[in-house]
């Protein structure tokens, strides 16, 4: 059976374009006529550049014939999230008031991109103002999962996982607070990786929290293999990367090849205390468990430490202005998508009003709800610099604990649970605490492909608390939906969190449940 060039993974299609089998124009026409076939159903674009898109195809093919290569992302095609600038565009973040907000130049790795010889098809849909794990706003709609229309594809990079998973882009450009890149690629099927913070330039990447810094965004890449993540970051110049942000440290890739997996001590949990994964979920983690054992590393149980300590600082952090951020960029309330609209409130409440309602959640055997309650609200000064100090000590700590435990990478849970259905993140953000636990402490993390969910996997053990009931309203919906195992690194060990993925990559692929993409939706 013949494939057809959508189909294809991005190294693939770099080595067609290398050996002359296909030209540039060819495969981003393939991808252009994909996302006319299949966007209808999934929403994954805001914009696609259908005319410039060709235009550049024909240029990098044209510099091909003259011998000049830019190198293994030169005439491929590629997708960026919507709150990356483009100069003339818009960038909105699926603000309604932000429809006026022209780029004058293109962020940074926009630009790194066209100097790389990508083509860039189109922008990606995300969640309003980044902050949920859907990708849907009431400026460009909500996007489907691929897997399954009535599902997320989650968010905020949820727009990017679907259309690389139905097949409409091979490689892409996300953003990650708190599991916006690893929560999609999870629910979609595909790879991720949040670098560590500051590997790559943020400059002209966008946010609705303007100037929050305790916890800062990071970009990074989206694909369908392992490989695919690898191809892109050999592509970027270190120094080039410093020149474009002045935050980046001029730090060289090191080669995913070139890592001893069998010197390797990998950490593993599948509960993190907070709330536990589905079942499917600590399958697949023992998975890639086992896969990582036969090739000689060392698997060890891990607890991270103080997880709900760490979850209430984030939340401390992002809702220390008292919403008032939001407040600005959102303008009309009415223009608020409704899973923001609890914690819009919640933060507005004087500190009084929102601790008793954290009381009577306790009261009522709520534990998890009242800590989310005690976390949110406005913050004094000299408060957010004492979270702020107590963050970096924490980071600090789970370090030693990793030296005195000689573990080099942690693997676990992406998301408590498999894909949302739509309209099903609201009051649901703990189910994230795998994520945020690692943005918190700035290190790097990926998601890799394992599974999917069978049908004996779709209930939990009854529980009062009305989260755990939430996550069993979602498990009961994710027969068939695609499951990812979560690597997280060392500051700056990308290339061990890529070789570890890899290796699970490789032994999972075979399996029968295995979540090939890309899809076609349904």
């Amino acid at each position: 059976m013949t494939t057809l060039l959508w189909q294809h993974t991005a190294t693939q299609l770099s080595a067609l374009m290398a050996r002359g089998e296909v030209s540039s124009r060819e495969v981003v026409d393939a991808h252009l006529d994909r996302i006319a076939s299949v966007d209808g159903a999934v929403n994954a674009f805001t914009e696609v550049f259908r005319e410039r898109a060709r235009a550049d195809a024909e240029r990098m093919d044209a510099e091909r014939a003259k011998g000049h290569v830019r190198g293994p992302l030169h005439g491929l095609p590629v997708s960026v999230k919507e709150c990356f600038d483009h100069e003339g565009l818009v960038t909105t973040l699926g603000i309604p008031a932000w429809k006026g907000r022209v780029a004058t130049r293109d962020a940074a790795m926009v630009t790194a991109l066209r100097e790389m010889g990508a083509v860039i098809l189109g922008r990606t849909n995300l969640s309003q103002t980044m902050l949920f794990a859907e990708s849907r706003n009431p400026v460009y709609g909500q996007t489907a999962n691929p897997f399954s229309l009535a599902h997320t594809p989650g968010g905020s990079s949820g727009g990017e996982a679907a259309a690389i998973a139905a097949g409409m882009s091979p490689l892409g450009l996300g953003t990650d607070i708190g599991g916006s890149i690893r929560s999609p690629a999870h629910f979609s099927g595909v790879a991720g990786l949040k670098p560590t913070l500051d590997r790559l330039p943020s400059r002209g990447q966008r946010s609705a929290l303007a100037g929050q810094e305790v916890v800062r965004s990071m970009g990074g890449p989206m694909a369908r293999s392992t490989a695919d993540l690898v191809m892109f970051l050999r592509a970027l110049d270190p120094a080039r990367m410093t020149a474009l942000d002045a935050r980046v440290p001029p730090i060289a890739w090191q080669d995913p090849s070139a890592v001893d997996l069998s010197k390797l001590r990998v950490g593993f949990y599948t509960d993190d205390g907070l709330l536990s994964a589905s079942r499917a979920i600590v399958r697949a983690v023992d998975r890639a468990r086992d896969a990582l054992e036969a090739r000689g590393c060392h698997v060890t149980p891990f607890t991270p430490p103080d997880v709900a300590r760490v979850i209430g600082d984030y939340l401390a952090a992002l809702s220390a202005d008292g919403a008032k951020s939001l407040q600005a960029a959102v303008g009309d309330p009415r223009d608020l998508d409704p899973v923001l609209v609890p914690l819009w409130k919640l933060a507005q409440l004087p500190d009084g009003a929102r601790r008793a309602l954290a009381s009577v959640a306790e009261l009522a055997g709520q534990g998890r709800s009242a800590s989310v309650l005690r976390a949110l609200g406005e913050k004094s000064v000299a408060d957010l610099w004492r979270l702020t100090d107590r963050i970096r000590g924490a980071r600090a700590a789970l370090l030693d604990v990793l030296d005195a435990s000689g573990i080099d990478v942690i693997l676990c849970p992406a998301y408590a649970t498999p894909a949302l259905p739509h309209g099903m993140s609201k009051n649901f953000t703990l189910a994230s605490s795998s994520a945020i636990f690692w943005n918190i402490h700035q290190f790097p993390g990926g998601v890799v492909p394992v599974t999917r969910v069978r049908a004996d996997e779709t209930t939990r053990k009854p529980s009062r608390d009305l989260v755990e009931r939430h996550a069993a309203k979602v498990d009961a919906q994710s027969e068939g939906l695609p499951v990812g195992v979560q690597v997280v690194g060392r500051p700056w060990a990308e290339a061990t969190v890529l070789a570890v993925m890899e290796a699970i990559e490789a032994s999972a692929r075979g399996d029968a449940l295995y979540p090939h993409t890309p899809v076609t939706p349904r």
